[in-house]
C-alpha cells in the first residue's frame, strides 16, 4: 500500500529544505499488518481500529519481515476491537488491480481500513523498541503502541516531537546555524534565530538584547538594560495546502503570549546578573533561575513559564561581553527539555551572539560610510545669479554606498560660477577619502579664481602627493552669465552634453586630456558660447558606461534621451531641470549600475546686457565722486531712484578704499537681477577686514557702514587682485 503523511505540520515559508522545521512532525508508530511489505504509522490518538493479528508486536519485527506468533486477540490501543472479524493473511506480492495498486482482501470492511502510513524519514521519527530490549541512555523510547516509555502517555497529536538522538540534534544545529549566518543586519539574525528554533526546538522564544548595543571595543556606560527585541511562537492556526487547519486544542490555555516585558534593568549582584555572568544556558527549574526569570519577565512572569525543565535561559555573549539573553519555552503538553538540549541552546546562543556582534559592526560601518559620503558631497547647491542648478547621486549598490564620484558648484566673483564633476577610481572608503581631498583642493583653487586649466594642473599635483596610484578624472567649467560664455577644461572625463533651447542636444568638443595623477601633462581650456535657455549636463562615466555598452554608445544614448525629452515641452520651453535629471536616470537598465553616478545639470539664464553697467575709474581723488554720479544715472535708467542714497554712500566708501591702495584702473560694475549687486575691483590682493573703529580714529568706518546697510557683502581674491561686492534688496 502507498504511504501518505498524516502530520498537521508543513514546512514554514522561506525555510531551507535542509532546515528541520521543514520536515514532517514525528508521530508514534502504527501497528502494521503482519504480511504487509511496508511499514504504516499513525497518530496514537486515532480511533481507527486495526484488524491485523498480533497488533501488539513491535514495528521492528514488521520492518524485518517477521510474522508474530498467533495468539489471542486482546483489546489494546491500536488493536482490533472486540467482535470484529480479522481478515486472513495476504501473501507478499499478492493480487493487484489493473492499475498496479494493491487490492483489498476479501471481506474487508471499508470503514475499518488501515490509515495511510507516514512518509516521515527514519532520522526524524522515534523508533519503537521491542519489549525486553534495554533503553539506550539519554534517549526517549516509544513503545509499539505509540506510548512514551518514561511517562506511559501517548504523544499529543499534531505537536512537534522532540529530538531523541544525537544525529537529530547535529542536523538541527547545522541547519539552524546556517539560517542564522544568512542574516546581515540585526533584525535578520534575530529573526533567523526565532524561525530556526520554533517549532522544531521550542514552542516559543523571547530574545532580549542590550540597549544600546555596544559596538566593538566600546565600553558601555550606565546600567545594563535588556530590551525585548523579538518574540516568536507556534501560531494557533497552520496554513496547509488545502486551507487553514487549526492546531488541536491544548490541555492548558496558551499563556505564552502574555510573557515578557519590554524593558528590564539588570541590577548588579541580582539573580539575573549571576545567570548572565555564568554564560552557560540553564534550566529554569531551580530557585535562583526562577528568581532571574522574575526579574527578566516582570513580576509574576516566572509563574507563567512551564515547569519541569520546559524552559531554558541562554545568555547571549559576544566577543567582549554579554549582549542579551534568549528564553526557549515548551508548552506543558510537550516533552520537557533534556540535558543534551542545553548544548543545543549553547550553540544557538553562541552563533546568534557572534552574528549580532558582526551586524552591529556592519551597521556602524554603513553609518560611517553614509555620513562620509554625505559630507563629501554638497548638501545644497548655491543659487548664483543667471544660472539654475540640479544634481543627482546614485551609489553603485546598497552594500557599497560610498564611492569616488563627486560634483560641486562654486560661486565666483563677477556673478560667475564654477561647475565641477570628478571621478576617483573605485568605490571604497579610500576612494571617498581621496575624493574629499580633491574636492577641497578644487574649492580652494576656485576661490583663487584661477583659470580652469590651472585648477586641473594643481589637482594633478595634489593627486601625485597623495600617492602614485591615485588616479581620477575631472571636468572643470566656469560660466559667466554676463558674457554668456563658458570656459571648460577636461582631465580624462567624458565630454559634457549641451541641450539647446530648440531641442538639439550637442556633445561638446573638449580636448580630453590625461587623468589627474598621471603627472607632467598640460591641460587645455576652450571657451564656448552658452546661450540663454540652454542646459549643460555634466556626469560621470557610471551613467554612460557598463558591462553591456561602451562609453561612446552610452553618450549617444544620453544625447538621444535629452533630445527626446526636450521635444515633450516644445521648442520654446526647456524641460524642467529636476524632471530632466530624473528622465536621464531612467535610461539606466537593470544591468547598467556597475558604478556610482554623479550628475550635475546647469540651466543658463544669463544676465541681459541692459541689466549691466560697467565702468573703469582711474585711481585718483576724483574717482569716488565720479563713481557716485555714474551709479545715480544707472539707477535712474532702471527706475530704482529709491536706492540712490544708500548706493551712493556705499559705492563712495568702497571706491575710496580702493583708490587709497590701487595702482591700476579700478572697475565698477552694477548688476540688476532679483537684487542690486555692486562690484568694485582693484589690483591689490589684500582683503579688507571689518573692525570696530575707536572714537579717535579718522577712518575704519567704511566697511562698518557697508555691513549695516547692505543685505550681503564680501571680498574675493583674484589672480589679478580682489573684488569687493555688496548687494541691496530692490524696492
Amino acid at each position: 500500500m502507498t504511504e501518505q503523511p498524516t502530520s498537521f505540520e508543513r514546512p514554514q515559508p522561506g525555510v531551507d529544505p535542509t532546515d528541520p522545521r521543514g520536515a514532517p512532525l514525528a508521530t508514534s508508530a502504527t501497528p502494521v499488518h503482519p504480511h504487509s511489505a511496508d511499514t504504516a504509522s499513525h497518530s496514537p490518538s486515532a480511533d481507527t481500529p486495526s484488524h491485523a493479528p498480533g497488533a501488539g508486536a513491535s514495528v521492528a519485527q514488521a520492518r524485518a519481515g517477521e510474522t508474530p506468533a498467533a495468539g489471542p486477540c486482546t483489546t489494546t490501543p491500536g488493536t482490533a476491537a472486540p467482535g470484529t472479524t480479522t481478515p486472513g493473511p495476504t501473501p507478499l506480492g499478492g493480487p493487484s488491480g489493473p492499475s498496479g495498486k494493491e487490492t483489498k482482501p476479501v471481506g474487508t470492511d471499508p470503514e475499518h481500513s488501515q490509515p495511510a502510513a507516514s512518509a516521515e524519514p527514519d532520522a526524524h521519527r522515534p523508533r519503537p523498541v521491542p519489549e525486553g530490549i534495554p533503553a539506550q541512555p539519554g534517549t526517549e523510547q516509544i513503545s509499539s503502541a505509540g506510548q512514551e516509555r518514561r511517562t506511559g502517555q501517548g504523544l499529543p497529536s499534531g505537536r512537534p516531537a522532540p529530538m531523541r538522538r544525537d544525529g537529530d540534534r547535529l542536523r538541527f544545529v547545522g541547519a539552524a546555524t546556517r539560517r542564522i549566518a544568512r542574516g546581515i543586519d540585526l533584525d535578520e539574525i534575530v529573526m533567523g534565530l526565532c524561525r530556526a528554533t520554533v517549532p522544531t526546538f521550542s514552542d516559543a522564544i523571547l530574545v532580549y538584547l542590550r540597549d544600546p548595543l555596544p559596538v566593538g571595543d566600546e565600553r558601555p556606560t550606565g546600567p545594563l538594560v535588556l530590551r525585548l527585541r523579538r518574540t516568536d511562537r507556534i501560531p494557533q492556526e497552520r496554513d496547509l495546502e488545502d486551507g487553514i487547519l487549526p492546531v488541536p486544542t491544548l490541555p492548558e490555555p496558551p499563556e505564552l503570549d502574555t510573557i515578557g516585558t519590554e524593558r528590564c534593568e539588570v541590577r548588579p549582584g541580582s539573580a539575573l546578573a549571576e545567570v548572565l555572568r555564568g554564560v552557560r544556558p540553564v534550566f529554569t527549574d531551580t530557585p535562583d533561575v526562577r528568581a532571574a526569570l522574575s526579574e527578566l519577565l516582570g513580576e509574576g512572569g516566572e509563574f507563567i513559564v512551564p515547569s519541569a525543565q520546559r524552559a531554558i535561559l541562554a545568555p547571549l555573549r559576544g566577543r567582549r561581553r554579554v549582549i542579551g539573553a534568549a528564553l526557549f519555552l515548551r508548552r506543558p503538553d510537550r516533552l520537557a527539555f533534556e540535558p543534551d538540549d542545553l548544548l543545543v541552546a549553547a550553540q544557538l546562543a553562541t552563533h546568534s551572539a557572534l552574528g549580532i556582534d558582526k551586524a552591529v559592526l556592519y551597521g556602524r560601518e554603513a553609518y560611517i560610510a553614509d555620513e562620509l559620503q554625505r559630507t563629501m558631497l554638497p548638501e545644497t547647491l548655491p543659487r548664483p545669479t543667471g544660472v539654475r542648478l540640479a544634481s543627482r547621486y546614485l551609489p553603485a549598490a546598497e552594500t557599497a554606498r560610498v564611492g569616488g564620484d563627486w560634483y560641486d558648484a562654486i560661486p565666483l566673483p563677477g556673478s560667475r560660477v564654477a561647475l565641477v564633476v570628478g571621478d576617483v577610481m573605485g568605490h571604497s572608503m579610500t576612494s571617498a577619502a581621496i575624493m574629499g581631498q580633491l574636492r577641497t583642493t578644487a574649492q580652494t583653487l576656485a576661490g583663487l579664481d584661477l583659470p580652469p586649466q590651472e585648477v586641473l594642473h594643481h589637482l594633478d599635483e595634489q593627486a601625485q602627493r597623495l600617492g602614485t596610484d591615485r588616479m581620477a578624472t575631472c571636468l572643470y567649467a566656469v560660466y559667466d552669465p554676463v558674457s554668456h560664455r563658458i570656459t571648460i577644461a577636461n582631465a580624462g572625463h567624458p565630454p559634457p552634453v549641451l541641450l539647446h533651447l530648440g531641442g538639439r542636444a550637442e556633445v561638446l568638443r573638449v580636448p580630453p586630456g590625461a587623468p589627474i595623477g598621471v603627472g607632467g601633462v598640460d591641460f587645455e581650456a576652450v571657451e564656448l558660447d552658452a546661450p540663454a535657455g540652454a542646459t549643460l549636463l555634466l556626469y560621470t562615466d557610471g551613467l554612460v558606461e557598463s558591462r553591456l555598452r561602451d562609453v561612446w554608445t552610452g553618450i549617444e544614448q544620453l544625447r538621444e534621451k535629452l533630445a527626446a525629452t526636450a521635444q515633450l515641452t516644445g521648442p520654446d520651453h526647456p524641460p524642467p531641470l529636476e524632471a530632466l535629471c530624473d528622465e536621464v536616470l531612467d535610461m539606466l537598465g537593470p544591468g547598467d549600475r556597475d558604478d556610482d553616478i554623479a550628475l550635475l545639470a546647469a540651466r543658463f539664464d544669463g544676465i541681459a546686457p541692459s541689466d549691466v553697467a560697467y565702468w573703469f575709474l582711474e585711481p585718483e581723488e576724483m574717482a569716488p565722486g565720479r563713481a557716485r554720479r555714474l551709479a545715480r544715472r544707472a539707477l535712474a535708467r532702471w527706475d530704482m531712484e529709491e536706492l540712490s542714497d544708500s548706493v551712493e554712500l556705499l559705492v563712495s566708501e568702497v571706491v575710496t578704499n580702493a583708490v587709497r591702495y590701487a595702482s591700476r584702473p579700478i572697475t565698477l560694475r552694477l548688476l540688476r537681477t532679483d537684487v542690486l549687486r555692486c562690484e568694485v575691483g582693484d589690483d591689490v590682493p589684500q582683503l579688507p577686514r571689518l573692525r570696530q573703529a575707536r572714537a579717535t580714529d579718522e577712518g575704519g568706518r567704511g566697511l562698518y557702514l557697508v555691513n549695516k546697510l547692505a543685505k550681503r557683502w564680501g571680498a574675493t581674491r583674484l589672480s589679478t587682485g580682489k573684488v569687493v561686492w555688496f548687494e541691496l534688496n530692490r524696492g
